[in-house]
């Protein structure tokens, strides 16, 4: 695998992750939802760099008060299976961590079982259902990672 950084996601790169959302969601996020997390004091989205200026996936995590979300996680379809995405979930988490949070939450489809088995890797389990979540009728798997925060800092990326 290539060097990885990870960095906050900024508006340059929305059209890479456009593409990657579109490749990764029969229901895509579309450019405004993207603006929204990065603008929002509340997101802190970033992006997974090859260090040539390829985004190779990205994450749009969330924070109010001590609960995090992770909102949308995407790997480009050739990098997957290469660590990227855990890099992704594992970055976020401590983050959280940093900033307090007591625990994380998503949702996940019941057909992706490659994100399912990543979550349940990096310490989410599943908690309950969401019956026709998605806009195509299909359920959300609920899942939660409690994690210990240190306290120390603010923001810390």
């Amino acid at each position: 695998m290539k060097m990885i950084i990870l960095r906050p996601m900024t508006e340059a790169d929305l059209d890479q992750v456009l593409a990657t959302e579109a490749a990764s969601f029969p229901l895509p996020w579309n450019r405004d939802h993207f603006l929204h997390e990065i603008r929002s004091p509340m997101s802190f989205p970033f992006v997974a760099e090859d260090g040539e200026g390829n985004i190779a996936g990205y994450i749009c995590p969330m924070q109010v008060l001590d609960e995090g979300q992770i909102l949308d996680v995407a790997v480009l379809p050739a990098c997957r299976g290469t660590g990227i995405g855990r890099l992704l979930v594992e970055r976020a988490l401590q983050t959280f961590r940093l900033q307090g949070a007591s625990y994380v939450c998503l949702e996940v489809r019941p057909s992706n079982a490659a994100a399912q088995h990543l979550y349940s890797e990096c310490g989410f389990v599943a908690e309950g259902r969401r019956k026709a979540y998605y806009e195509d009728g299909e359920d959300a798997i609920t899942m939660t990672c409690y994690i210990e925060n240190t306290g120390e800092g603010n923001r810390a990326f």
